[in-house]
């Protein structure tokens, strides 16, 4: 058999028929088969030259052209958004403001005033911000498929073109695209588009996210995925990772319908989550306001594991007041004032996420910065009012409210943080993003209630690789066994100090890793309300005895594929 691995190619003679595979990272599990499509992606070169500079009287002319143009684009993001509900929605309605944006207006307009042609001065304003925001790294990286959708989207409205994007399938479909913009992705049918396969990206790109929401087969990161030809029969498997060519179309049929049926026996699922022995386990949903609080109550979650605070504010120049933020938290802390808890996590703005009123400007290197708990150092004020707001919404929902910083350091920080939070009447907690959290986890625990464990920002300081770089998603993958150390390391301080230590990142929505996590002494897992129905029904087929064998495997496999094969060979999958 012919492996193709991340553009590396090992042969592997076999007495059967040979086969050929693409491998990337699996991010959510199933199986599809169907023909290839790809994505319609730049606009004709022909319908551009046609076009040329157009035929405008001035610059100030060009200038309303393209006005006009990112008005269409951003109704289209905005209206998409308005269909669409919880990350999808975010990210679609970031885009729309992406568009909108005036520094990236400013930019068109001096390339007109230039003597620049609309398309090229378009062209040129996106290529100056896709370098800053490439040197930003983090999220703001992965924003650059963004912009260069946003860029794709406007010069098909100037010269007259349909806008690039997802054609629709005649029949059951592979989609298959270098990366994936919000815009893509938010809009799909599953019944039509079966699997998700992207050449770049990661864990936590938007595509990743999208995939989840919508329940469909996904891998990311496989390396000359785009080289197949369009309607090339493939069998996509999420859970393995891989895109198989040359598959019996029988074997396919069988294996597909097995996986629905798998997927359909999951969905069934409703909680409370547990090990088959009967070991409790919190599954918990991550919630950005007071819509997707509501929308995740409605599943079999015990409560929320991740309310991001600063997702409400991103487009805010002003910080909000006391009693508006407390209005804001409530509507989120509401829909579990049944018994269930709700994990408020202090603004964790800086670096990829900028809010301006909170973050610093010109920052050498954001993603290592003034970022998180950090921006309370030089403005206690931040911190001392979104904490009263957190208390007076409890206090007037009644929900039992969690609190927790990111961006913790040292036992110091979370110990004067914790004395804020007791202060007020709620149980606090911190965020293990940074390896000297985990490797202090147990003098941390000295001093708060409860850790949390962000498996997005712990792999990439763990591996010293941005979570959003293509290149190195390997690094990235939260399967890393010095990563799954660090998860080990503090999941045992909680269990020595009898406290609760959970998982937050995108781990958590990973039904097999979610064993080895549990086996760990993980206590709860928080992720995307979709993704709940799978790990619970994961949970609940094995005992606490083989996912501490899961950890284990997990543990000690030397690298994330040899991991990932160990723990599905143990479970049976």
């Amino acid at each position: 058999m012919l492996l193709v691995n991340r553009g590396v190619f090992y042969g592997v003679s076999m007495t059967t028929s040979a086969l050929t595979s693409l491998s990337g990272t699996p991010v959510v599990p199933g199986v599809a088969a169907g023909p290839v499509l790809h994505v319609r992606g730049e606009v004709s070169p022909e319908a551009i030259a046609r076009y040329g500079e157009g035929d405008f009287a001035d610059a100030d002319a060009a200038l309303a052209a393209y006005d006009e143009a990112v008005a269409a684009v951003a109704d289209t993001f905005s209206a998409k958004a308005a269909a669409a509900q919880g990350a999808a929605a975010e990210v679609l309605t970031a885009s729309a403001g992406l568009a909108r944006d005036k520094g990236l207006r400013s930019g068109v307009a001096k390339n007109l005033q230039a003597g620049h042609g609309p398309v090229a001065a378009v062209q040129g304003a996106v290529d100056q911000f896709v370098t800053i925001f490439t040197n930003m790294g983090g999220l703001m990286a992965e924003r650059v498929t963004d912009l260069r959708d946003i860029e794709r989207r406007v010069v098909a409205h100037l010269v007259g073109e349909p806008a690039p994007g997802v054609p629709t399938p005649t029949e059951p479909s592979i989609l298959v695209a270098e990366d994936l913009a919000p815009s893509d992705t938010s809009g799909l049918d599953p019944r039509l588009v079966t699997a998700l396969v992207t050449e770049r990206g990661g864990a936590t790109s938007h595509t990743a996210i999208i995939a989840r929401q919508l329940g469909i087969p996904c891998v990311v990161g496989a390396a000359g995925v785009t080289q197949l030809s369009s309607g090339t029969f493939v069998v996509v498997d999420g859970e393995a990772g891989t895109i198989e060519l040359g598959t019996d179309p029988g074997e396919a049929r069988a294996r597909v319908e097995e996986s629905r049926r798998l997927r359909e026996e999951l969905a069934s699922w409703s909680g409370p989550a547990s090990t088959a022995d009967g070991l409790p386990v919190k599954l918990l949903a991550n919630v950005a306001d007071g819509a997707s609080a509501e929308s995740a109550s409605a599943e079999p979650v015990q409560g929320v594991g991740l309310f991001r605070t600063e997702l409400c504010f991103l487009d805010r120049k002003d910080e909000p007041s006391v009693q508006e933020q407390a209005e804001i938290y409530a509507g989120v802390l509401a829909p579990y004032s049944d018994g269930r808890h709700v994990v408020v996590r202090t603004l964790d703005a800086g670096s990829d996420k900028p809010i301006a009123f909170a973050t610093h400007e010109g920052e050498e290197n954001p993603a290592l910065g003034v970022r998180g708990l950090r921006l309370s150092f030089g403005n206690p004020g931040l911190m001392e009012r979104q904490l009263d707001a957190i208390a007076t919404a409890a206090e007037r929902t009644g929900t039992e409210t969690w609190v927790m910083a990111p961006m913790v350091a040292t036992v110091a920080e979370a110990a004067d943080f914790s004395a804020a939070v007791r202060g007020r009447g709620l149980k606090a907690g911190v965020m293990v993003e940074i390896p000297s959290a985990a490797l202090l986890a147990h003098r941390m625990l000295e001093v708060v209630d409860f850790l949390s464990i962000g498996t997005n920002d712990l792999t990439q300081y763990a591996m010293a690789a941005d979570r959003m770089a293509t290149d190195l998603a390997h690094l990235t993958d939260p399967w890393q066994p010095a990563v799954l150390q660090l998860i080990a390391i503090t999941a045992h301080a909680g269990t020595e100090a009898g406290k609760p230590v959970g998982v937050c990142g995108e781990a958590a929505a990973d039904p097999l890793l979610a064993t080895a996590l549990i086996g760990m002494g993980i206590t709860s897992l928080s992720m995307a309300a979709r993704a709940v129905r799978p790990v619970g029904a994961q949970l609940a087929k094995v005992t606490f005895e083989t996912c501490e064998a899961a950890a284990e495997a997990a543990l000690g496999a030397p690298d994330p594929m040899a991991g990932r094969a160990a723990v599905r060979e143990l479970l049976g999958h």
